[in-house]
C-alpha cells in the first residue's frame, strides 16, 4: 500500500515486493492503520514468552516468513524435515501460537522477523 504521491522508486520497490510475494506498506499509512485499531497490539498487553527462541529457532522463524515449507527450511539449513518439524513445535510453545501465521505474525510484533 502505498500514498497517491509515492515516488517511481517507491513503486519499483513495491512492484519487486509483490513479485517475491511481500507486502510494502508506506511507514504513514501504517502508522495510521494501526492508530485508528481501537484493540491494538502493544508490549504492553503483549503475551510473556514462556522462554526465548534460540537462535536456530529464529533462522526457522524468518523462513517461515519467507513461506518456505519444512523440506526447503530443511534443505536450506542442511536438517532432517524432522528436525525442522521439532524447531517450529518449539517456536509454537513458546509463543503459545497455534499456527505458522500466528508465530509470524508473534515474531513480526517482537521484532525477530523484520519485514
Amino acid at each position: 500500500m502505498l500514498p497517491r504521491d509515492a515516488s517511481a522508486a517507491d513503486i519499483y520497490s513495491a512492484l519487486e515486493a509483490a513479485h517475491r510475494g511481500l507486502l510494502l506498506l508506506d511507514p504513514e499509512l501504517a502508522q495510521d492503520l494501526f492508530a485508528s485499531k481501537t484493540n491494538s497490539y502493544s508490549a504492553e498487553n503483549a503475551p510473556e514468552l514462556l522462554e526465548e527462541l534460540t537462535p536456530r529457532e529464529i533462522e526457522v522463524l524468518r523462513m517461515m516468513a519467507e513461506g518456505l515449507g519444512n523440506k526447503e527450511i530443511a534443505a536450506r539449513l542442511a536438517i532432517s524435515d524432522h528436525t525442522v518439524k521439532f524447531h517450529i513445535s518449539s517456536i509454537l510453545a513458546k509463543f503459545g501460537a497455534a499456527t505458522r501465521t500466528e508465530a509470524v505474525t508473534i515474531g513480526i510484533r517482537r521484532g525477530l522477523v523484520l519485514l
